[in-house]
């Protein structure tokens, strides 16, 4: 600033002193040097020299403690690959090895027959996930897709030592899992609280994407909250953090070296988009897969949605706060308490409520037993009653040699809507459950079951509900057969018997 304020009173000066020709020469040069001057001062400041040293705050662009986070956390990360054994070598196998239109093969003609042609040999299928240790007692998460219905789990530590794991518990609401290895000095990782994470704060992950061994990414928390349609419990972290196929299971570090989510999703049409389950959430079920093998949750035994504008209005409510009971299931607790469709829910215990996934979370969280307050508006008055919780009938978390569940039995069913009505040509009326998938060599495919059959009865009790279907076979003892009256098209009424 001193050169500056020099040349302005030269300038002063020299329009004082000379009025000749060389004047205005003199000020063209004294305004290029003026030029230079500032320019020189500029371009200093945004790239200073060696020995010159910023005195204002900075702005910290990257982590410097990420080297120091990934080299404490990589041992307690695992690799873990599973094998699965597919009856007949599924879609997969008969895609490329066997006629879709069940025609003989022409090369059969010059060689015969070729070997398991028909596709009746077994087909192993291997896949690759991510675990991680929390205990030094063997215990490791990852996610149940990883190792569902895995025949061989095999965990590979950090030190390339390799272990056969067993299954404590998973739970598929939440695609989390629990499993055990018989190893030595263990190096576990704390789960740290997600709640407290703010969205832009820095987060390390930790797998083995494409079964690359011990990948360490970084990026920020993008979002908190995400639902993506795949469960009731949604809740994920939304992270830039490259996660890729492989790293499923592997853990989501904060820079206080916290475990803050276990790695679970891709989005398949976007790049930097991955998503973990929050600790937050998976703290408790990791807790009851440890104690019991298997996630209890609290049930009320409605069928819920949320409010929209419109609803709203016509309820003559003033916000869309709330979940609209649009169905009460018979026998159940919500039922037992007198709650009826239409109602509105607003409050459980005092706690208020903005939407049906956040009731729906809360009560899952709720001990089986508790008496609850529920506060609901009915025909526009506020009304409290009082239920007492059950357990959540359709829960799929289990121990290993637990009581059997659709998973096992390998039936997948939903409930009649008029989509499914119309077109499989059955009657407004019709009632029962549909079934949609049987899997190969499922108890269910051994006993005939198919995909399109209607499930009608289960041991001459009606089944008007998926909710019906699963406690009948809740209520069915192992050992015992199972009678199912179903309806098949183009068939009629028909009895399938399977032990339970």
């Amino acid at each position: 600033m001193t050169v500056v304020v020099s040349w302005a009173t030269e300038l002063i000066l020299e329009s004082v002193r000379h009025t000749g020709g060389n004047f205005m020469k003199r000020i063209r040069n004294i305004l290029t040097g003026m030029v230079v001057g500032l320019m020189t001062v500029a371009l200093t400041g945004i790239f200073p020299t060696s020995g010159i040293t910023a005195t204002g705050p900075g702005v910290l662009m990257v982590p410097a403690n990420i080297s120091e986070i990934a080299r404490n956390a990589k041992p307690a990360v695992v690799n873990i690959r599973t094998v699965k054994t597919i009856k007949g070598g599924g879609r997969v196998f008969q895609h490329f090895f066997g006629s879709p239109f069940n025609e003989k093969n022409p090369f059969e003609d010059f060689f015969g027959q070729l070997p398991d042609a028909d596709g009746s040999r077994d087909f192993k299928q291997r896949s690759l996930g991510s675990g991680f240790i929390i205990d030094s007692d063997g215990y490791i998460v990852t996610n149940n897709h990883v190792i569902e219905n895995a025949d061989e789990i095999t965990v590979k530590l950090f030190d390339k030592k390799e272990y056969t794991a067993t299954i404590v518990g998973r739970d598929s609401k939440t695609d989390l899992a629990l499993i055990k290895i018989d190893a030595p000095n263990l190096t576990p990782l704390e789960l740290g609280d997600s709640d407290t994470l703010d969205v832009g704060t820095w987060v390390v992950a930790i797998g083995s994407p494409f079964g690359l061994e011990q990948t360490v990414t970084a990026g920020i928390v993008s979002a908190k909250g995400r639902t993506l349609g795949s469960g009731p419990y949604d809740d994920f972290i939304q992270t830039d953090a490259s996660i890729n196929p492989g790293n499923s299971g592997g853990p989501l570090i904060s820079m206080q070296g916290q475990v803050i989510g276990i790695n679970t999703a891709i989005l398949a049409q976007g790049q930097g988009i991955g998503f973990a389950i929050p600790s937050s959430m998976a703290n408790g079920i990791i807790r009851q897969l440890k104690n019991g093998g298997e996630v209890i949750r609290g049930w009320l035994g409605v069928g819920i949605q949320d409010l929209s504008p419109e609803l709203a209005t016509y309820y003559g409510l003033k916000d869309q706060k709330g979940a609209l009971v649009i169905d009460v299931y018979e026998g159940e607790p919500a039922a037992e308490a007198g709650i009826r469709p239409k109602d509105i829910i607003t409050e459980v215990d005092g706690q208020p409520f903005s939407s049906g996934r956040e009731l729906s979370k809360f009560i899952a969280a709720v001990p089986v037993g508790k008496r609850s307050s529920i506060t609901l508006i009915r025909d526009g008055l506020k009304k409290t009653v009082l239920v007492t919780l059950g357990k959540r009938p359709d829960d799929t978390a289990f121990a290993k040699n637990s009581a059997p569940n659709e998973s096992e039995t390998g039936i997948s069913v939903t409930r009649l809507t008029p989509d499914i009505i119309r077109r499989f040509g059955f009657p407004n009326d019709e009632s029962g459950v549909i079934i949609t998938r049987v899997n190969p060599g499922s108890k269910g495919e051994t006993a005939g079951f198919q995909a399109g059959d209607l499930i009608k009865e289960i041991n001459r009790i009606q089944i008007s509900s998926v909710q019906d279907y699963q406690k009948q076979l809740a209520d069915s003892d192992s050992g015992r057969e199972i009678n199912f009256l179903i309806k098949r098209i183009r068939v009629g009424l028909t009895i399938i018997t399977m032990t339970k």
